[in-house]
């Protein structure tokens, strides 16, 4: 559906849902988190993402269909596409990985220190300008990443490390993501779960289980078809509504982790993991709203220096 055609009413009443369509989404991630650090619990690293990739793309690509193959025949960038599919695929390998062994906030609260890399090397790879208020609040964003990793010979361990490299991965991903505008999300998703998916199939068979039971060969797709769920309702809350209102709601899938960790696996976040978390949160909103300003005194005096 194209938004621009809706009617006026319709077009508003939307809107006025966009916060609640992109809470959905943030608790959507938030399930398909927990359930995956339940399955690889059980099951091969590789044989979950390549179920959970083959499942999503069952639900993707008749949703393609209709738009053509053009997307995925005409590639834009194909290098840094191709760059940006192996980033991802190592972003959700670590990801899993890290979920195994660390509580599942802990691992959030590291991914979403990734907007704060971002932010830090966009200066340096897009050539965007960044001013003392951003550069403020990235340094701030740091000290929180340095506080949650509580920096002893605990933070050189395996999964922590791990966590680290996953959240660089994911940051490149997002800067990818700006300079990629023109490629369908779709079709950036597709490229994103085929790259999984070769992947798992690869890595599946040295660490394959047999499944269970019925209601854990559910789960193993259900996997894949949350996380795509999760990814429209994001992009269509991002549609209907202004990014300055929904984007900041991003983080409070810390909360549902938190939430689903301490209900379904008893852990509970440590006094330096919150600290670190709300230092992360407040960098992370205080560069988007820096951001949008931003936009905002562009569009009326394009040359006001940042």
């Amino acid at each position: 559906m194209n938004f621009q055609h809706v009617p006026g009413a319709a077009r508003k009443a939307l809107g006025a849902a966009g916060p609640g369509i992109m809470l959905l989404g943030m608790l959507m991630f938030a399930m398909n988190d927990a359930i995956g650090k339940w399955l690889v619990a059980s099951y091969g690293l590789g044989q979950v993402i390549l179920i959970r990739s083959v499942a999503a793309l069952i639900i993707l690509v008749p949703l393609m269909w209709k738009d053509g193959l053009a997307p995925l025949i005409t590639v834009e960038r194909p290098r840094l596409q191709a760059a940006r599919v192996v980033f991802s695929t190592l972003e959700l390998f670590c990801f899993y990985y890290a979920v195994m062994y660390m509580p599942l906030a802990d691992v959030m609260t590291y991914w979403l220190a990734a907007p704060i890399y971002v932010a830090a090397a966009s200066p340096l790879i897009l050539g965007e300008k960044v001013g003392w208020r951003r550069w403020s609040a990235i340094a701030v964003g740091f000290v929180g990443v340095v506080i949650t990793l509580q920096p002893s010979s605990a933070m050189f361990t395996f999964p922590a490390l791990i966590s680290i490299l996953g959240t660089g991965a994911f940051a490149f991903m997002l800067l990818s993501g700006r300079s990629l505008r023109n490629t369908p999300d779709k079709a950036l998703v597709f490229f994103q779960l085929a790259g999984c998916g070769i992947a798992g199939l690869v890595i599946a068979p040295f660490g394959w289980q047999p499944i269970a039971s019925l209601g854990e060969g559910l789960l193993l797709g259900l996997l894949g078809i949350v996380a795509m769920g999760a990814h429209m309702l994001v992009n269509r809350a991002l549609k209907v509504s202004d990014a300055a209102t929904v984007a900041p709601l991003q983080y409070t899938l810390l909360l549902f982790a938190v939430i689903f960790g301490w209900t379904i696996f008893g852990e509970v976040p440590g006094n330096a993991m919150i600290v670190g978390a709300t230092l992360i949160v407040g960098s992370g909103l205080s560069i988007f709203l820096r951001e949008q300003q931003l936009k905002k005194r562009d569009t009326v005096l394009p040359s006001i220096p940042k």
